[in-house]
């Protein structure tokens, strides 16, 4: 995604959305019902104690996520209270996740357009990855570095075998707490 504004103002290019996010109290249960509905089959969960920087400072930050391995592609993301982690109202669309050839740029230009940074972390490989708030709508934007992008793309493809994500393995014993 190349950033700056293109025609019209944009940031942002269509193309490069690659998921909806949908963060839930009753984790099992939403998986279950968009396999039942839709048809989804899931990758297996990712996620555990993550390492962000939110408005208040740093913290580690409980995270359990899975990924639609069926298009178009969906993220499921367990609840973490007191975070931005929480559920959208009416069970919505929490965010919509792009690929960006240059976070720090990208994040720069949507603070330009009203954009507030609710977090940022770097991601295993090195690259970064930024979530921001509009303050007009409220709705948010994650966007992650491109060079993030194999590493999905192995694991949303992949039933069996361990690959390199952007997120820690899940632990189920850890809690999320600050740094």
């Amino acid at each position: 995604m190349g950033h700056g504004h293109a025609a019209g103002g944009r940031v942002l290019k269509a193309e490069d959305l690659f998921h909806l996010g949908i963060v839930v109290e009753d984790f099992e249960a939403t998986l279950a019902e968009f396999s039942a509905l839709f048809g989804y089959e899931w990758c297996d969960e990712i996620g555990g104690p993550l390492p962000v920087t939110l408005s208040g400072g740093d913290a580690v930050v409980d995270i359990g996520c899975v990924f639609s391995r069926t298009s178009p592609r969906l993220e499921i993301v367990r609840r973490v209270p007191g975070t931005l982690w929480e559920p959208a109202a009416g069970g919505a669309v929490h965010h919509v996740g792009y690929w960006s050839d240059d976070v720090a740029a990208d994040t720069a230009e949507l603070a330009a357009q009203g954009f507030v940074t609710e977090a940022t972390r770097a991601g295993v490989d090195g690259a970064p990855f930024a979530f921001l708030r509009s303050a007009t709508t409220g709705y948010r934007v994650e966007l992650v570095s491109r060079a993030s992008q194999p590493g999905l793309e192995r694991y949303w493809g992949d039933r069996h075998e361990s690959v390199p994500v952007p997120v820690p393995a899940r632990s189920r014993a850890a809690g999320g707490r600050d740094a």
